[in-house]
C-alpha cells in the first residue's frame, strides 16, 4: 500500500480555498479524494464559552491533531485534498514534521486584498478584518509548488489548473524544499 497524494490549500481566510477543494472532488478522477478542512476540524470542538488560554491551547491542539489526521489519512493511501491557513509559523514547521514531503503539492491560494475584504463581508461568518490580517503571514515562506489566484479565477478553473499540474508534480516539491530550509538536519 502506498502513500496517498496530499495537495495542500494554503491561503487566508475568504480567499476560496474550500470552494477550489470541492471543484477538485468533483475534476480529479484518478482516485479517491477525501477533503480534510481546518474549519471542519474546529467544528467539532465543543461550544462552551472557553477563556482566552484555554482557547489557544484547544486551538493548538486542534492544528496539531489536524496535520496528523492528515498525515494518518495519507499514510494509508489516501489521496487528500487540505485546505489550511497556515498563519502562524508553527503550523507550516509541525506540517514539514508530519507530512511526507514528497506526497504533498502545495498550492498558494491568493486573492487581492480588497477582493478578501468584500468576501469577509458578504460572508458574515467571520471577524472583521481576519483575512487583511492573515493576509502577509500565510505566504511569508515564499514557496509553492503552485499558485491560484482567485480574484478574479473561478474555483472551477483554479481545480482544473491543480488537476493538470498533478500530473506533473515538481522534484524536489515545495515541502521538500521547505524542510531543507526550516528544518534541523536529522
Amino acid at each position: 500500500m502506498g502513500s496517498g497524494r496530499i495537495i495542500f490549500l494554503n491561503g487566508t481566510s475568504s480567499s476560496g480555498k474550500s470552494s477550489i477543494a470541492r471543484e477538485l472532488l468533483t475534476v480529479l478522477d484518478d482516485g479517491v479524494f477525501f477533503h480534510l478542512s481546518v474549519d471542519g476540524f474546529n467544528a467539532m470542538r465543543t461550544k462552551r464559552e472557553l477563556t482566552r488560554a484555554e482557547l489557544d491551547a484547544a486551538l493548538r491542539r486542534t492544528r496539531m491533531g489536524f496535520h496528523r489526521s492528515i498525515a494518518a489519512m495519507a499514510e494509508v493511501g489516501n489521496d487528500v485534498v487540505v485546505d489550511h491557513v497556515l498563519s502562524e509559523p508553527w503550523r507550516l514547521i509541525d506540517c514539514l514534521t508530519v507530512l511526507r514531503p514528497e506526497d504533498v503539492l502545495f498550492v498558494g491560494v491568493r486573492c487581492s486584498r480588497d477582493e478578501l475584504i468584500r468576501r469577509e463581508r458578504a460572508r458574515g461568518d467571520r471577524p472583521p478584518g481576519l483575512a487583511a490580517h492573515q493576509y502577509d503571514l500565510v505566504h511569508g515562506h515564499g514557496d509553492y509548488d503552485l499558485e491560484c489566484d482567485t480574484t478574479s479565477t473561478s474555483a472551477r478553473e483554479c481545480a482544473l489548473q491543480i488537476k493538470d499540474f498533478l500530473a506533473r508534480r515538481p522534484s524536489p516539491t515545495a515541502f521538500s524544499r521547505l524542510r531543507a530550509r526550516c528544518l534541523p538536519a536529522p
